[in-house]
Formats: structure tokens, C-alpha cells, sequence
């Protein structure tokens, strides 16, 4: 769902981001608030596994695929506030890196992808987990607000291109609607699983593994499997291409490692893994770096 640049070039791409801009500042902010933050080392590994996991598109229906967007996992697993950002560093570096994602739509795809899948998926599963008790159902609730939350990114993407005048909303909607409600079940069934495999317990799982299990994943994703993933175009593509408002153009950014490859392995397999656990690597160190600043204790405020 990562939009390129060609697909918005209006009034939009403004406004999308000085609402992204808006909401993930206040992601920010709570996350500094947050009596209950995830390690760094916690926040960097989450967030290279949605990474990783953002490269594995996985086929269906008619030659689509679909990919991971992962905004209710993070939430699930880091609380919706550092969902909220782990999903905002990801997309930017998509864009800035490998060129996935335009750099001028930056704020509709963070808007969709960040402030939309992370932030509101996030709102409506930590009130449905607010009444759950038994942990198994809380994961399988991520999953079916994981499939929500990709309904809802591809309204928003609708509602955009309509804005946009780049497609009409009556007809780009049902298709979008449709296409991702089948994505989003691949999207909930990652998010149930790996919600069982790396939601953090305190009780099982030692700090080590909390770190260790969610970046071991990301590794093993982005290097072995990431050759592997389907070559289809996904839902946006399609769609666009059915309804013929693709443009395609060349980015105003191409990035250092374009299409998720590095320049000059010959190999495709080894090219696309090598800028698979590139991207796991920049990705931890990015967020690591990030919530160290987070995660400072604050200053008490001086008594009068």
C-alpha cells in the first residue's frame, strides 16, 4: 500500500502530512508519558521484524499480492504510542533507502500506514483487550483488528486518490475495499501468530529473548526468505493498473538500495537478501537510537 510519487501530486500530499506530522508527534509525546515503554533494544527489534515482514508479499487472487503493514502488530506488541512510531520509521526508511514509496506522498503513506493502521488499530485493540482475560483471545482480536486496520489504511488511500483527483472515489473504493478486506486476512493471520510468538511475557520470557526471538526472525526474513516473496504487483498496483491511474514515473528519490537491492550483485536472490538484513540492520539501529532518547527519564518538576 506504499503509494509512489506519481500517484499524488495535488493539495493532498500537504495536508496528508501535516496530519502525519500531527499524529505522530503525539505519539511522541505519549510514548515519553508512557509509564510502560519497551526497551530499546525491545522497540529496535519489533520494528526490524515489521520490516522484514513488509518485504514478504505473499500472493492472492488474480496475480495480486499482498504484504504485511503491520501496524496493529506493533501496537500489540510495543503499545499503540511506540506503534505509532516503530511503523513511522519503517515507511520513512522505505522511502529514503530503497525508493519503496514516494517521498512526496511520505505523510499519506505515514498517515496510512502509521498514524491509521498503528494508531487507530491500536485505539480500538487495546479497548477490546482492556475487557479480554485470557491471552490467547487477546492475540486472536489483534488479528481481526489487524484485518480492520488494512480496511480502513485502504478507505483513507480511496478517499486520498479522490481528494487527488486521480481516480473517482466510486470506483476506486470498491475496488481498494475489496482487494485489501482479502489482503487484511493474510494480515490478520501474521499478526495472530506472531503475537503468539513474540508478545512479550515477563513471567516466560527472559529480556534476552524478548530482543532476541522478534531480531533472529527479522534476520532470518530478510535474508533468507525476502528473495522468496511473491513478484506480483500489490493491491495498490493493481487496482491502479486495472483503473489505469498507475503514472508511473521515475521517483524523485531512487535511494541507496532501490527495489530492496544492492547495486552490482549479479545474483537477484543475494542482491534482495543482502538489502533485506540491510534494512533489518539500519531499521534496529535506527529505533534503537530512537527510544534511547525516549526512554531518558525526565526531569522531575521543581516543587514551589
Amino acid at each position: 500500500m506504499h503509494i509512489p510519487d506519481s500517484m499524488l501530486q495535488g493539495n493532498v500530499c500537504p495536508v496528508t502530512a501535516a496530519i502525519s506530522v500531527a499524529g505522530i508527534a503525539g505519539a511522541a509525546y505519549f510514548a515519553v508519558k508512557s509509564e510502560k515503554k519497551p526497551t530499546a533494544a525491545r522497540f529496535g527489534a519489533v520494528a526490524a521484524l515489521i520490516f522484514a515482514g513488509q518485504m514478504m508479499n505473499f500472493p492472492i487472487a488474480e496475480g495480486t499480492s499482498g504484504h504485511l503493514l503491520g501496524g496493529v502488530l506493533a501496537a500489540a506488541l510495543l503499545g499503540t504510542p511506540f506503534g505509532v512510531l516503530a511503523i513511522a520509521a519503517v515507511v520513512a526508511i522505505q522511502s529514503l533507502v530503497f525508493a519503496d514509496g514516494g517521498v512526496s506522498v511520505l505523510g499519506a503513506n505515514l498517515l496510512n500506514m502509521s498514524v491509521i493502521g498503528a494508531g487507530l488499530g491500536g485505539i480500538i485493540y487495546s479497548y477490546l483487550k482492556s475487557h479480554i482475560r485470557h491471552t490467547a483471545t487477546r492475540h486472536i482480536t489483534a488479528g481481526l483488528v489487524a484485518w480492520l486496520s488494512v480496511v480502513l489504511a485502504s478507505v483513507a488511500v480511496s478517499i486520498e486518490l479522490a481528494a487527488d483527483n486521480s481516480a473517482e472515489f466510486s470506483t476506486v473504493f470498491g475496488a481498494m475495499v475489496l482487494t485489501h478486506a482479502i489482503i487484511g486476512i493474510g494480515e490478520g493471520f501474521i499478526t495472530t501468530v506472531a503475537c503468539f510468538l513474540f508478545a512479550s511475557d515477563k513471567s516466560k520470557n527472559s529480556p534476552a529473548m524478548r530482543v532476541a526471538a522478534p531480531l533472529g526472525a527479522a534476520g532470518l526474513i530478510g535474508l533468507i526468505c525476502s528473495p522468496f516473496a511473491s513478484s506480483s504487483p500489490d493491491g495498490l498496483e493493481w487496482v491502479a493498473t486495472r483503473h489505469n491511474f498507475l503514472n508511473e514515473g521515475a521517483p524523485l528519490l531512487s535511494g541507496i538500495l532501490p527495489d530492496y537491492s544492492v547495486p552490482g550483485l549479479a545474483s537477484e536472490a543475494l542482491s534482495t537478501g543482502s538489502a533485506g538484513i540491510i534494512g533489518v540492520a539500519i531499521t534496529f539501529a535506527f529505533c534503537y537510537a530512537a527510544a534511547l532518547l525516549i526512554n531518558r527519564p525526565q526531569p522531575e518538576t521543581a516543587k514551589v
